[in-house]
């Protein structure tokens, strides 16, 4: 790692530290300058904001992620093991970090840069939608033509009200989370699964029309 990768990962090492213990809004640039001990410049040259910050930390999550994801995918026995080893993974790995994600959960309104559903945060979400993809294709599960276009990112989309359970749970380890997982990843498969029926196709068609509206 260069000099210059390595301020910069320090730099956002310690913003995190401040974010996680501070909460993301009282935290400021200087404050994580001084963490990182750094000039505030320089904080500034590698991440003109607290926002930019929280979007490198995004993307570093996600690369540190991909082997115990693709680990899941490859190691799944069916569709439910593979979508059941990606959300877990993710619930690890953002465990140290549950506090800081509840006080992001108000920046939900996509005109926010800090938004899962953002245009800054389109990179991100994209790639974790392609996960879901990938689940889908290994699993073999036929999808009808119409729903297997939009079926990965509703599937994203049923992860982030998991996500969102999780981060205001207050059950020891969160264990009405996993039980949430676990039950509702059942009914899921199962309706993907029921989806390619001829007497579902109406049903089908309507849901499809309906993301469409959503998504634009």
């Amino acid at each position: 790692m260069g000099k210059s990768q390595e301020t910069r990962a320090r730099i956002l090492a310690a913003a995190l530290e401040s974010f996680r213990t501070q909460g993301f809004e009282a935290a400021t640039m200087r404050e994580i300058a001084r963490l990182a001990g750094v000039a505030v410049g320089a904080a500034y040259y590698y991440f003109p904001s607290k926002d930019a910050i929280m979007l490198a930390f995004y993307e570093q999550a996600q690369r540190e992620m991909a082997p115990a994801l693709d680990a899941a995918i490859d190691g799944g026995a069916d569709l439910k093991a593979r979508l059941a080893g990606l959300m877990r993974a993710k619930l690890e790995y953002f465990a140290p970090s549950r506090r800081l994600l509840g006080a992001l959960a108000a920046h939900a309104d996509p005109e926010d840069a800090l938004s899962p559903f953002s245009e800054a945060s389109r990179p991100v979400r994209e790639r974790d939608t392609a996960f879901f993809t990938r689940a889908i294709e290994a699993s073999r599960t036929k999808t009808p033509d119409d729903l297997a276009a939009h079926l990965p990112g509703l599937l994203w989309m049923y992860q982030m009200g998991v996500i969102l359970f999780w981060i205001y749970d207050k059950s020891p380890g969160q264990a009405k989370t996993h039980a949430l997982l676990d039950k509702s990843l059942y009914i899921v498969v199962a309706l993907i699964r029921l989806a390619g029926l001829p007497l579902m196709k109406p049903v089908r068609g309507v849901v499809v029309e309906l993301v469409e509206t959503v998504t634009g």
